[in-house]
């Protein structure tokens, strides 16, 4: 069973221990969030031969950040078949006949007639519209299972459960189920070793053998499968797959991989006030999203309705690139700047195998790609082709115009 504690932590850095000189010379953190850090029992893949655990504080410290090659594992990840331990996330699942159109009322995502076998990502919004979770959900024979970050599963929960009233749907921890995630094109070598006659489309999902089951996602990469599985049989599933041919990676692969493709991770690469529109969070089931922009209300429904209508986000996540010739790295969180002044915060910084040192950052919408951008005393500029475009009028836009004449 995993254990949560809570307790306060300075932002700092922290070095993970390292057995390789040549790993040493640039210091690489797993990201440290906020002043609140939770401690999850250690995961017994940690045990797996040359395994190091993410830095201390970090979100990842209970599971493995590298097994000694980090850029080969993020290689295998893109181009091979590799397995990532995530078993610190958080699971939770609801039962009950109404679980799917009681969850479609209070969060942002349309999944009231969400097949069976289904997957999709969701939010849940304060009332001014600024994200609170992000969860991942599968509904499978009669029970939807959430996933999320470890610091956010217990809160999550909480507030479901708050939520239920009349409804026959009953939200509940499900700290025995564990997250292992499949990445790479050669996935369908494994086959055998999961007990699957077919891969699953993205966002679909099917049953495993002996419990849990395999669902496929869009992202970190366009090959990418979750494992939902007994946190009993962990290490089992990790030795039958890396037998199989997966190579180990740890979550310094899968979080380049996420950087690189502009996923946000909640409470790393978002703040206290990041709503939907600046995460990249918009859209339905069938555009990858966490937001339906035509459903039923929802609180904070009233912000993505404005913005989406006839605003812009005050702020967009775009991928940085950073001056690599420094031996350390920024931390997340870590203001950026132009010309002296706070133009956004920076979130996931991580070394790429082919794109070097990168990061994702919230950085005002009015700040141009050209931009000279220091973050502490490095060197930064935004990647062009991480801006959204700015070009579309709004529907409501238009028609106020047309009010005015315009």
């Amino acid at each position: 069973m995993v254990t949560l504690r809570y307790r306060l932590r300075p932002l700092t850095s922290h070095a993970a221990p390292e057995s390789d000189a040549r790993l040493r010379r640039v210091s690489v953190d797993a990201p440290t969030v906020g002043l609140v850090s939770v401690v999850v029992a250690p995961s017994p893949v940690l045990h797996t031969p040359g395994a190091v655990a993410g830095a201390p504080g970090s979100p990842d410290a209970a599971v493995a950040w590298h097994y000694g090659d980090p850029f080969g594992e993020q290689r295998a990840a893109a181009q091979r078949v590799a397995v990532v331990d995530r078993s610190h996330r958080s699971v939770a699942r609801i039962t009950g006949a109404e679980r799917l159109s009681w969850l479609h009322t209070i969060t942002s995502q349309h999944i009231a007639a969400l097949p069976d076998g289904h997957s999709a990502e969701n939010l849940d919004l304060d009332l001014n519209g600024r994200v609170l979770h992000h969860f991942v959900l599968t509904d499978l024979d009669g029970t939807v299972w959430l996933d999320t970050e470890a610091d956010r599963g217990a809160e999550l929960v909480a507030f479901l459960q708050k939520m239920v009233f009349w409804a026959d749907a009953k939200p509940e921890p499900a700290p025995d189920y564990a997250v292992l995630s499949l990445l790479g094109p050669q996935v369908s070598t494994l086959l055998d070793a999961l007990g699957v006659a077919a891969l699953p489309e993205v966002y679909a999902a099917v049953a495993l053998p002996g419990g849990g089951f395999l669902r496929r996602m869009p992202w970190p990469s366009a090959d990418s499968f979750d494992l939902v599985i007994p946190r009993a049989e962990l290490t089992s599933w990790w030795t039958k797959l890396t037998q199989a041919g997966a190579a180990p990676a740890g979550m310094w692969a899968f979080e380049a991989l996420r950087v690189a493709e502009l996923r946000p991770r909640i409470g790393v690469d978002t703040d206290e006030r990041t709503i939907p529109h600046e995460a990249r969070w918009i859209g339905g089931v069938d555009e990858h999203g966490a937001v339906h922009l035509n459903k039923g209300c929802y609180r904070g429904q009233e912000t993505v309705a404005r913005v989406h209508n006839l605003g812009k986000p005050p702020r967009n996540m775009v991928l940085l690139h950073l001056d690599g010739s420094a031996d350390e790295r920024p931390a997340t969180g870590a203001d950026v700047t132009a010309g002296g002044r706070t133009v956004g915060r920076l979130g996931t910084v991580v070394d790429h195998y082919e794109l070097g040192p990168i990061a994702l950052a919230l950085i005002k919408r009015s700040v141009p790609a050209g931009t000279e951008l220091v973050v502490g005393t490095m060197a930064a500029a935004i990647d062009p082709d991480s801006i959204p475009a700015d070009d579309v009028v709004q529907a409501g836009r238009a028609a106020v115009d047309r009010l005015r004449g315009r």
